[in-house]
């Protein structure tokens, strides 16, 4: 897309001319934040949930965004609106700004900003009707007391890992597990079970991230009468669901039709999941922020 428009610290920038320094600490170290958010319809999904999820991040690390969050929030919107879009994907990302290449991010003076607004799918339709067949990546998910998965940083690294493992087993994603064998995630989406009519998800301290759409799930169970418990749980209980299916800005909501070999339930979307799904895309258009 040689029309397409990137914001940057304050401009509207052609993609070709969308660049940032080789010394930016984005760069050499990873250091930043970031945010994927959804547009529906000319809708921003749950907007102010990702900027509070954006800001908390980089407080974690001591990142001071150069900008309020309304002027965020107004960016995010024109940047769609420059390119026309409707329905796609926001990426979002602060970086620590230009330094040296020494690791201090004192010598950073100023963080910078840039917004991507581009068209995605990340999973072909055909596994949204059947179901995803995944697998369990070698790759152990970092321990959350070495560094907080609540932090939504640019050092993907682990995950990065755990995808080649999938890539690798001719899937498309696979599970995370920590060094106690319990599931903590997938490589880019949350993981929910479910028993006995029952949603099963882990909780946030095992590890995973706390997903925009894994609370939009989980509210949207709530409503429809679906009990919902965050409770560590192994792959034999993931082996032994009734339905499975994974959550994520870019992912939706999506069946999991088998692990490692192992059909879950009757090997396609579960009635549960199905009905997740069809609230989950009722209530993109109607929660957020208009562009």
């Amino acid at each position: 897309m040689s029309d397409q428009i990137i914001y940057l610290d304050g401009r509207y920038v052609t993609r070709a001319e969308a660049k940032i320094s080789v010394f930016d600490h984005a760069v050499l170290y990873g250091d930043g934040v970031f945010e994927g958010i959804r547009l529906y319809g000319g809708n921003v999904f749950r907007l102010e949930e990702h900027l509070e999820r954006l800001w908390d991040s980089a407080h974690a690390i001591m990142l001071d965004i150069p900008m309020s969050r309304q002027e965020m929030a107004e960016a995010v919107c024109e940047t769609c609106r420059r390119n026309e879009l409707k329905d796609g994907y926001v990426r979002l990302v602060v970086t620590r700004g230009e330094g040296d290449l020494g690791l201090s991010p004192n010598l950073c003076p100023k963080a910078g900003v840039f917004i991507i607004a581009a068209k995605i799918r990340l999973y072909p339709e055909e596994y949204y009707e059947n179901g995803l067949p995944i697998i369990t990546a070698p790759t152990r998910r970092l321990p959350p007391d070495a560094f907080s998965p609540r932090i939504k940083s640019l050092n993907y690294l682990n995950n990065i890992v755990a995808k080649i493992n999938a890539i690798n087993g001719k899937v498309l994603e696979a599970l995370m597990l920590n060094q106690d064998g319990f599931v903590v995630e997938a490589t880019g989406d949350n993981v929910f079970l479910v028993k006995k009519g029952e949603l099963i998800t882990p909780p946030t301290w095992l590890g995973p991230l706390k997903g925009v759409t894994r609370d939009a799930v989980m509210e949207l169970a709530a409503d429809e009468g679906i009990m919902v418990r965050e409770e560590p749980f192994t792959l034999y209980e993931v082996y032994t669901a009734d339905e499975a299916f994974l959550t994520g800005t870019a992912a939706e909501v999506i069946a999991v039709s088998s692990v490692d070999g192992r059909r879950i339930g009757d090997g396609k979307p579960g009635a549960i999941t199905r009905r997740l799904l069809t609230r989950f895309r009722e209530i993109v258009t109607e929660q957020g922020v208009r562009i």
